[in-house]
Formats: C-alpha cells, structure tokens, sequence
C-alpha cells in the first residue's frame, strides 16, 4: 500500500491552483471538470513529479462539516498538513519575499524546525525540516 492522493479543503479552487503553484512551487498533475463548478484538480512536487498528488478540494463550499472543520483548524492556529523542505529559514525567506504570511517563524522543536503560514485557501500549512 502507498499514498498516492492526499486532499486539502480549499475555498476556491483557482486561487489555491495559483499559491499553490506560483508561491510553493507545485506543479498542476491533473485539471478534469467533475461538474460545472468543480475540478478533480491535483498538484505534485516539481521535484518528485511521478510522487504523491495533493487534490486541492473544495470540499468547505459543498459540504458544511469540512467548512466548519477547516475554519476551527485555522482559528486554533493547527496546521492542516506539513510539507517538509531541507531548510526552514531559506524557505521561510523566499516565501516571504513572494508576500506569504506567517503565523509561526522558523523555531527549533527538539529534532525539527518548523515554520507555519497561512496558504489564502483556509488552511495553516507546516513546514518542517529534520535536523
């Protein structure tokens, strides 16, 4: 068994194509009209392209328990997912130039540093690098 798909609830599927491409630097795997209104819309690491897909969702509009899930997430401040890097403070610096906010800078955690920002989609993203 392995992961090919994992889901993250967006709030509006183009704009999260768009962060997640243009400022994380994903690149899109897959676009397919599910109906009028939705995408079966995938992203993969640019490094790892034959990798994990992450289904930008946009589950919040259409089913109300994710809405209400996803919004206390990111009001508790706890990240939906982590995406891990090689280096926290050269990531962290480079998204911050493309203008993503952070709620947590880079801060050290016994075996890990992480740093979380706000992905403009609903959700709180991780990033972690193993030390």
């Amino acid at each position: 068994m392995k992961i090919s798909v994992i889901s993250i609830p967006v709030q509006d599927q183009d704009k999260a194509l768009a962060f997640y491409t243009e400022k994380l630097g994903f690149v899109k795997k897959h676009d397919v009209p599910v109906s009028e209104k939705h995408r079966w819309l995938t992203v993969v690491s640019r490094e790892e392209q034959e990798g994990p897909e992450i289904l930008l969702e946009p589950s919040p509009e259409s089913f109300e328990p994710a809405k209400t899930y996803q919004k206390a997430l990111l009001d508790a401040g706890i990240p939906y997912t982590q995406f891990n890097v090689d280096d926290v403070q050269n990531e962290y610096e480079r998204l911050v130039n493309l203008g993503v906010e952070f709620s947590v800078k880079p801060t050290e955690m016994g075996t890990v540093k992480i740093a979380v920002f706000n992905d403009t989609c609903g959700n709180n993203i991780q990033i972690v690098e193993m030390l």
